[in-house]
């Protein structure tokens, strides 16, 4: 009988190749499994509706203070006074953001001049105007927005879910 010589070389292309196919289908099949255990284990948030006022009273260009989802997140409605993207209201440009910054939670405020929200600790400014966008500063995201619904036969507009999570929290509803 003839004896097989097998170079390390070769010896060690085969079983690299073989361990790598190997891992492939392995994380396949565990890709398939995260898939299937994520699509069943999805939370839904049960957020409360809440008034925020009526639309055709609201100021043009100035904030309404309210809190939502609960009496410790405070929140603020703004009448842009032309429509904006995601705005409600007769004119669409009804929006409402959680009024703490995304940095480290300091409270910002709205400057009318500049239609910005302004953070005073650390400088930070979001956009109203473009879903709350974060434009400069320490913050990496940006503000919390607060969907809204309008009912035009009651001029009222609701608070009903939160797009973002509120500064401090792992789940914006306690």
């Amino acid at each position: 009988m003839e004896e097989l010589k097998l170079s390390r070389r070769i010896f060690l292309k085969a079983s690299g190749g073989s361990a790598a196919a190997a891992a492939g289908t392995l994380l396949a099949a565990g890709t398939a499994q995260a898939q299937t255990a994520g699509a069943t284990t999805g939370t839904t948030l049960n957020y409360p509706k809440a008034a925020v006022g009526k639309a055709g009273s609201m100021p043009v260009n100035q904030v309404v203070n309210f809190s939502y989802p609960d009496s410790s997140s405070p929140c603020v409605a703004l009448r842009m006074g032309s429509p904006v993207p995601g705005g409600v209201g007769p004119n669409k440009d009804i929006v409402a953001y959680s009024s703490l910054c995304t940095h480290m939670g300091c409270p910002v405020t709205y400057d009318g001049g500049t239609k910005t929200f302004k953070c005073g600790c650390h400088f930070s400014i979001f956009d109203p105007e473009n879903g709350g966008q974060m434009v400069c500063g320490q913050a990496t995201e940006d503000l919390p927005r607060v969907l809204l619904e309008y009912d035009a036969a009651t001029d009222t507009v609701t608070a009903v879910g939160i797009d973002g999570l509120i500064y401090g929290r792992q789940a914006n509803v306690l």
